[in-house]
């Protein structure tokens, strides 16, 4: 699951060298399985936490009990299985961000923007391309969100062998290993 492309909005949120903090409420990242080829569900990580620093690091973490698929059974094996939060609760999205990028962004403009993306996460890390809507929504406030899903594979980040024990478990004929994630990320000056 990527939650890769949460950081990738945050490039866009520096105005003139003033730290950004995330809102939480306001935040979240969604991705969609799909299993037995033809069924597809949207799930949610929403407990956020990040802040784009006045040199332009941009960091999200992600607390990986908080995903959401609607059904009891199923985030608790998401959390065992695949997440294993109890040894990798948190994962991590970076990026390195141009401070200057939207200086000047008029309240109610957008502007896009891509970036690379790292995903730090049980135990490994992977890179991603994004491309993400930043909106100047009021002086001190930006909305980041993604313009397209990132395209994550489980295998990136070692989730494969958990995605497989889910499979097994519920007794299904699939589970798709590449997953759309989407993000909505609201930061405050």
């Amino acid at each position: 699951m990527r939650i890769i492309s949460l950081v990738a909005g945050l490039s866009l949120l520096a105005g003139p060298l003033f730290a950004w903090t995330l809102d939480n409420a306001a935040s979240s990242i969604s991705y969609v399985t799909t299993k037995n080829g033809s069924t597809s569900e949207a799930n949610l990580l929403s407990d956020l936490s990040g802040t784009v620093g006045d040199d332009g690091t941009a960091t999200v973490e992600i607390s990986l009990g908080s995903v959401e698929t609607f059904i009891d059974i199923r985030n608790e094996r998401m959390r065992e299985f695949v997440f294993k939060v109890v040894d990798f609760p948190i994962a991590t999205v970076s990026a390195a961000l141009d401070p200057a990028a939207m200086a000047g962004m008029a309240p109610g403009s957008t502007t896009e923007a891509s970036f690379e993306v790292t995903v730090a996460a049980n135990g490994t890390e992977a890179s991603y391309e994004a491309t993400a809507y930043v909106t100047q929504v009021g002086e001190d406030r930006v909305l980041v969100a993604s313009k397209a899903p990132i395209i994550v594979h489980a295998e990136d980040l070692g989730y494969d062998e958990g995605i497989s024990k889910l499979q097994e478990i519920a007794g299904l004929d699939s589970i798709e290993p590449t997953v759309p994630v989407a993000f909505h990320l609201v930061f405050d000056r």
